[in-house]
């Protein structure tokens, strides 16, 4: 599954102003949470800093993938942000973190795994591009920031 086929418009967010990955992440949690009937934000924040807490999923230069497994969702979820100035976020090159693509995907979905990991794979292979980081780095607010998602990703 492609990014941009992960977000909405309310799940792009552009030059945020956090101070930590906790509250980095409580606000990708809040945040999807009020979209999503039935799921709580808690639990969301709770899934995410469990992952957290296995290893960082600051993949470096500057870019951050947080990622669980939700139990009740159908489907695979994603929200992206760019942050108005880097958080330490214990990435695997010790540089702050100003790009953070959040993924939750279903717990119990039959393709599981697999699909899990081949999205993942997709998002660190697009965001290991340096010109894509900071086109992403570039854009000026949310709308902005999701209409060159989909630009990226449908290859124009």
């Amino acid at each position: 599954m492609q990014l941009s086929e992960l977000l909405t418009p309310s799940r792009t967010l552009c030059h945020v102003d956090v101070v930590s990955k906790k509250r980095a992440l409580e606000l990708a949690s809040q945040t999807i949470a009020e979209q999503l009937e039935g799921l709580a934000a808690e639990e969301i924040f709770s899934g995410l800093i469990n992952r957290e807490r296995l290893g960082s999923t600051g993949i470096g230069e500057g870019v951050a993938i947080p990622h669980c497994r939700i139990p009740g969702i159908e489907t695979a979820i994603g929200l992206l942000m760019t942050l108005a100035t880097p958080i330490d976020f214990d990435a695997i090159d010790n540089r702050p973190v100003d790009l953070i693509c959040v993924l939750l995907v279903p717990e119990d979905a039959e393709d599981g795994a697999q699909a899990h990991l081949q999205t993942l794979a997709g998002l660190a292979e697009l965001f290991n591009d340096a010109s894509v980081r900071e086109s992403l780095r570039s854009c000026e607010d949310s709308a902005h920031l999701l209409a060159h998602v989909q630009t990226l990703c449908n290859g124009a």
